[in-house]
């Protein structure tokens, strides 16, 4: 295997198009702001590098969910732009050889939605079915006992028609039927439409959430006192639905009419990485990817993350690939939930982590200057599950605030007044302090991309664990017919003597890359002793 399809060699890198850059001064951020930007992602001699480029929704949209509750799926906000900035944004993409991905929010659709509100005019309405409709178990009682992600019922009753429509997250966003052919043809035809207009993939917005069980039968009930309510129940019915299948093949179907095209899948499931790789089929027929957050969400622990690689790679079908990410716009960042004092060395193990395992690195924006979690006051909180769970959750602002690109007043994100609060410390982390800065952890990320990009055991090989239990450092090794690299990551800020479990292919090691200033091509002895956080990437020598 020489080759791979770019979803699977390249890097991913997700812009949320409200914080990237705002080109009109109204505090948002646009398309023409992600435009102005292009030359940090790709296509200019200091670029990061990536291979794509994944933006979080773009449609009209009231935002109450900013920007998945989607009330036209063929338009764009018009605060964000227009067809014609975003068919410009594509064009500019792809001379730069970056390509193009796009939100799917198709489990759900805004109150607002012109669907939904024909389906609601009346019990008789022809698109009364395109959304799920049920009756009470008695006065003032939804059908059953299934709860909303977001909080409360997953029910709300509609007194013009008595009945309860569906939703899994606000109220606000109504599920859509997907058991009625009809929606999954206009689903289906939204797909066609971005294809055409020349995207080169899609993430699916909660994906295992499309069907649910056609007897409505209560979820089970199995951690009475956990603290949100939504925990307690056992998900049986309210997702993870074998018709589901049926419906990711026909979509692939689509995608495979058009070269090069892929899917990726958000999974949100009691069973996290059984549900995800249950979602690539025969690992060719369904999805192309499907994170699993049960890698994303581990502690900084090396026994942790190879245990949920491991795992991983085990319960995938042969052929399938693995993507990984650290950092996205529901989690908190990783440089904040690792950090603490050493956060800066630890931001560097991880993106070395990230970006030379076996899989689709995909990182998020502001993850290549080490952008911090940023603390929203209540008062200010917009994210709906944290006004609703505050102070237990303090909900998704904190990831999604401005990217700071230099240390003007505004962070050369806006000239006007930010729709959300600028980081703490924006005026000395941005990307104009470190782009000339060749310490910086923008030049680490730059490093990190481009050795992959030139290292084939990096990007296709197999992969390798070197020790069975490790304590305090990460050891793989990376290997192709013609190349093998040991990449090894000290997790612990002291220095180690680290000894392979695994017999090494050679003594004789190249240094690729290393953070404490590795010469030379040789290690000294049998078992190198490595420095605090060293992140060492090492070239078998003949």
């Amino acid at each position: 295997m020489t080759t791979q399809p770019w979803w699977q060699s390249g890097v991913i890198y997700q812009i949320y198009p409200l914080s990237f850059a705002d080109s009109d001064g109204d505090g948002i951020g646009d398309l023409r702001g992600i435009i102005q930007h292009l030359d940090h992602l790709g296509g200019a001699p200091d670029a990061l590098g990536v291979d794509a480029i994944w933006l979080s929704p773009i449609y009209p949209s009231p935002r109450r969910d900013f920007g998945y509750d989607v009330s036209d799926y063929t338009a764009i906000d018009p605060a964000l732009g227009t067809l014609a900035d975003f068919d410009e944004l594509v064009a500019d993409c792809h001379r730069r050889g970056i390509r193009v991905i796009l939100d799917l929010v198709l489990n759900h659709t805004s109150d607002q939605h012109p669907w939904f509100a024909e389906s609601r005019a009346s019990r008789e309405s022809p698109r009364r079915d395109w959304y799920i409709w049920r009756d009470g178990r008695g006065p003032g009682q939804p059908p059953n006992n299934w709860l909303s992600t977001f909080g409360g019922p997953a029910w709300t009753y509609d007194a013009a028609t008595r009945q309860w429509y569906l939703h899994g997250f606000l109220p606000e966003q109504p599920d859509v039927n997907w058991r009625n052919p009809a929606v999954e043809g206009a689903m289906l035809d939204v797909v066609r439409f971005w294809l055409e207009r020349g995207v080169d993939g899609f993430r699916l917005d909660v994906v295992n959430h499309y069907v649910k069980d056609a007897e409505f039968r209560d979820n089970p009930i199995a951690r009475p006192l956990a603290p949100r309510p939504y925990d307690r129940q056992q998900h049986l019915h309210d997702k993870d639905q074998p018709e589901l299948h049926g419906i990711l093949r026909r979509l692939r179907a689509l995608l495979d009419r058009y070269p090069e095209r892929m899917s990726v899948g958000e999974v949100h499931s009691d069973r996290m990485a059984e549900a995800a790789a249950a979602l690539y089929g025969a690992g060719d027929d369904e999805l192309h990817l499907a994170f699993n957050f049960a890698f994303t969400r581990s502690p900084w622990d090396p026994a942790a993350f190879q245990r949920a690689i491991l795992e991983w790679e085990k319960l995938l079908p042969p052929g399938a690939w693995p993507p990984y990410a650290l950092s996205n716009h529901d989690q908190t960042r990783h440089i904040t939930r690792y950090g603490r004092r050493d956060a800066e060395a630890r931001a560097r193990v991880a993106a070395a982590l990230l970006l030379t395992l076996r899989g689709a690195p995909f990182l998020y924006y502001g993850e290549e200057i080490g952008l911090p979690q940023t603390f929203i006051p209540r008062d200010e909180i917009l994210d709906p599950p944290g006004r609703r769970y505050w102070p237990l959750y303090r909900g998704r602002d904190g990831c999604r605030t401005p990217m700071p690109w230099d240390g003007s007043p505004g962070a050369g994100f806006t000239s006007g007044r930010p729709w959300l609060r600028l980081g703490p410390d924006a005026s000395l982390r941005n990307v104009a302090a470190q782009r000339a800065d060749p310490r910086s952890l923008l030049a680490f990320y730059r490093r990190l991309i481009r050795l992959r990009r030139e290292t084939p055991a990096l990007r296709l090989g197999r992969q390798t664990f070197l020790q069975e239990q490790p304590r305090e450092a990460l050891g793989y090794l990376r290997e192709t017919e013609g190349q093998a690299v040991w990449v090894l990551l000290n997790l612990v800020g002291r220095p180690i003597c680290y000894v392979p479990e695994v017999r090494l292919p050679s003594r004789r090691w190249k240094v690729l890359l290393s953070t404490a200033g590795r010469r030379g091509e040789e290690l000294p002895g049998l078992a190198p002793v490595f420095a605090p956080y060293e992140v060492a990437i090492l070239e078998a020598r003949p």
